[in-house]
C-alpha cells in the first residue's frame, strides 16, 4: 500500500486542502504529530483507523510504523504541519521508504509562512520594492546551518526573510540582520498563524525583540523582516497594465494570478 506525507496547514483544521481531507479519509492507520496537528483534523479519519501520536517517537520507530502498516496492507497518513516541502524532516522517511521498497507521495499544505502573511495582510512580493524571499532558520540545537547559509551572509540581500524555527533566539537575529537592514526595518512576528491563539506582532527590526520577550513567543512562529511587511509607495506590477498585450488572452509565463 500506499504512505502519503500530507500537509495539515499552519494550524486552521479548515486551512487543509480538499485533497488532504480526502486522502486522510482513506487511509486506515495515521501517523501525526500531537503537539502542532490539530486534533479536528483526526476527526476526517475513518471510523476505527489507527491513531499513532508520533510526538515521541525517535526516526526508526516512526519508520517502523510506516512500514508496518505497509507490510499489514494498509495506506498510511503521515500528518506534517505546515508544507512538506519546508522544514518537514521528511526528506528522511523518504530515504529509509525507498531503501524499504515502500511507495509513497506527497500532497501539499499551507505553508506557516503564508499563513502568516495572510494574518499580517500582506503581500509579500511587491513592485519596485521587494521580490525574492528567503525562508531560512537559525543554527542553534538543530543541525548546523551549511557554508554560506548564515544570517550575516543571507542579510548582505536585504530581502524578504521569513525565519522558522528562530522566536527563541530573537535576539541573536536582531543582532545579525542589523548591519544590513538598519534598525528601522520593518519586522513582525506570527504566532500559532491561523489559530485562535494567534499573535501577530508588528515592529521594527530594533524593537521586534522586546514585543517577543513580552509576549512570551518562544515557539511556533515565523519571524519575517523586510521592506515589503510596510512597503506602501510601490508602482503597480506590469501583471495587469493597461499597456500590456492581451491579445493572446492567457497571462504571461510564470505569472502568480
Amino acid at each position: 500500500m500506499t504512505v502519503y506525507f500530507i500537509g495539515a496547514g499552519p494550524g486552521a483544521a479548515d486551512l487543509m486542502t480538499v485533497r488532504g481531507v480526502r486522502t486522510l479519509a482513506a487511509c486506515q492507520v495515521c501517523l501525526y504529530a500531537g503537539s502542532l496537528v490539530p486534533r479536528e483534523l483526526l476527526a476526517e479519519c475513518p471510523p476505527g483507523a489507527r491513531l499513532i501520536d508520533t510526538a515521541r517517537l525517535d526516526l526508526d520507530r516512526i519508520t517502523a510504523e510506516l512500514v508496518g502498516a505497509h507490510e499489514a496492507g494498509h495506506d498510511v497518513a503521515r500528518l506534517h504541519s505546515g508544507d512538506p516541502s519546508v522544514f518537514s524532516a521528511v526528506a528522511e522517511q523518504m530515504r529509509r521508504l525507498d531503501a524499504a521498497g515502500v511507495p509513497y507521495e506527497v500532497v501539499p499544505g499551507v505553508p506557516a509562512f503564508a499563513a502568516a502573511a495572510a494574518a499580517l495582510k500582506r503581500e509579500l512580493t511587491v513592485p519596485t520594492v521587494g521580490q525574492t524571499v528567503v525562508l531560512t532558520r537559525v543554527a542553534a540545537r538543530a543541525t548546523a546551518m551549511p557554508e554560506g547559509e548564515d544570517l550575516a551572509t543571507l542579510g548582505r540581500s536585504r530581502a524578504l526573510l521569513v525565519l522558522h524555527l528562530a522566536a527563541g533566539y530573537v535576539d541573536r537575529v536582531v543582532e545579525e540582520l542589523l548591519p544590513h537592514y538598519g534598525p528601522d526595518c520593518p519586522a513582525a512576528v506570527v504566532a500559532m498563524a491561523s489559530r485562535p491563539e494567534e499573535t501577530v506582532l508588528r515592529g521594527t527590526l530594533d524593537g521586534i525583540a522586546a514585543q517577543v520577550k513580552e509576549a512570551g513567543i518562544v515557539r511556533t512562529a515565523v519571524i519575517m523582516v523586510g521592506r515589503t511587511l510596510a512597503a506602501e509607495q510601490f508602482g503597480d506590477s506590469h501583471l495587469y497594465s493597461p499597456h500590456r498585450d492581451r491579445g493572446s488572452g492567457q497571462a504571461p509565463c510564470g505569472s502568480a494570478g
